[in-house]
């Protein structure tokens, strides 16, 4: 085994999979970054959830909103729903693993929030319940998934924005996943602060 041309074939992989993603998601992400900062202009807040190097990337997410991008800025409002360990262990235990992100959308979301929802098989359990949650409190959604889009693309509304990688491997969406989260947060501090850099 060549490990070297092996890890060479990882970063030409995924530097052609971002290539062939920009095509595809450059509108959606631009229609995703409005969404944002309709809902932060009105007094709104982005809930972020996820699994696994998901729920990590729902976190740095929400860090780089509270705290700052590349440009400082008054801070922006955003949660991710991955941290709280007393909500999440008190839910998983008492009723299902499946509600503990839909009960804190229940408790916390209001109609000007917008729920980040990150699947990368698009199958989530429950990621697919905090969407059911967000759309019975009137939130807009994002959704953030891989592969076909999986249950989830079948669930979102016309007003939601979908963020499908169309990649088979979960490496590879997950890297392009951070990709389109930073282009998020570089929309955001954009269309709020204008041109930084």
């Amino acid at each position: 085994m060549d490990l070297v041309a092996r890890i060479s074939q990882h970063f030409h992989d995924s530097a052609q999979l971002k290539r062939d993603a920009a095509a595809d998601l450059a509108e959606p992400i631009a229609r995703a970054v409005g969404l944002m900062v309709d809902s932060l202009l009105a007094s709104g807040k982005i809930m972020a959830c996820g699994n696994g190097g998901s729920a990590a990337d729902a976190q740095h997410f929400a860090a780089e909103l509270v705290n700052r991008f590349e440009a400082e800025r008054p801070p922006l409002a955003a949660l991710a729903l991955t941290t709280d360990s007393s909500t999440l262990t008190s839910i998983a235990n008492d009723f299902r693993f499946e509600d503990v992100f839909a009960k804190q959308v229940r408790a916390l979301g209001q109609p000007e929030d917008v729920l980040l929802a990150i699947s990368t098989s698009g199958n989530s359990a429950n990621v697919i319940e905090a969407i059911h949650a967000a759309h019975e409190r009137e939130l807009r959604v994002v959704a953030m998934t891989g592969r076909d889009g999986g249950a989830i693309a079948g669930l979102l509304h016309d007003r939601d924005v979908h963020l499908c990688v169309a990649a088979q491997r979960t490496a590879r969406i997950q890297e392009v996943h951070l990709l389109i989260l930073h282009c998020l947060c570089d929309g955001i501090d954009t269309l709020l602060l204008g041109e930084t850099a």
